[in-house]
């Protein structure tokens, strides 16, 4: 499996801790990364993203086609990956389309100026930056505000907000 820096995969941890209680039946996991989610939820699941970490199940060119049948999961997640997406709202809607009419959709997500900061700060050891970079459209955040208005005009309906990570992170569980 792919490994980030010391302090990459404790993130990690701390987003999967925080989501895991909430995946049931078939699991997506978009922007993927290490596939570190899929590969500790017991279930089945697929990971998915659009560059290659060395473990993913499924590369894609573009998120907001991910070619599976509609309502083909019961849960999709997407941690700490939203702002990297630049075409988000497409994908909001093909997330929709590919979970089944109880689904849940959890995302993960902190404020701009924390990922700014945080993004700043963690350059020299984030293998992402290293490797990736930021592309046109990638926003470092998404405020609260913004978050649920894009989740909403994709048709889910926010159930919860959870902070963690001393409350600099959230956690949005999203039905459809």
């Amino acid at each position: 499996m792919a490994k980030l820096d010391y302090l990459g995969e404790k993130l990690l941890d701390s987003r999967i801790k925080v989501s895991m209680p909430y995946i049931t039946g078939r699991l997506l996991d978009l922007g993927c990364g290490t596939n570190k989610l899929v590969r500790n939820y017991r279930g089945e699941g697929v990971g998915v993203d659009v560059f290659d970490f060395g473990d993913v199940d499924l590369i894609v060119e573009d998120s907001s086609k991910i070619p599976f049948e509609d309502e083909s999961f019961d849960t999709i997640t997407i941690l700490a990956a939203l702002n990297h997406i630049p075409n988000r709202e497409r994908v909001l809607q093909e997330m929709h389309r590919l979970l089944k009419p109880d689904g849940k959709l959890l995302v993960t997500m902190i404020s701009p100026l924390i990922s700014f900061c945080w993004h700043t700060l963690r350059a020299p050891w984030d293998r992402d930056q290293k490797e990736r970079g930021m592309e046109e459209g990638e926003v470092y955040g998404i405020t609260p505000q913004e978050m649920i208005k894009m989740l909403e005009t994709a048709g889910f309906c926010v159930q919860s907000k959870k902070r963690f990570m001393l409350g600099l992170n959230r956690l949005y569980i999203v039905q459809k």
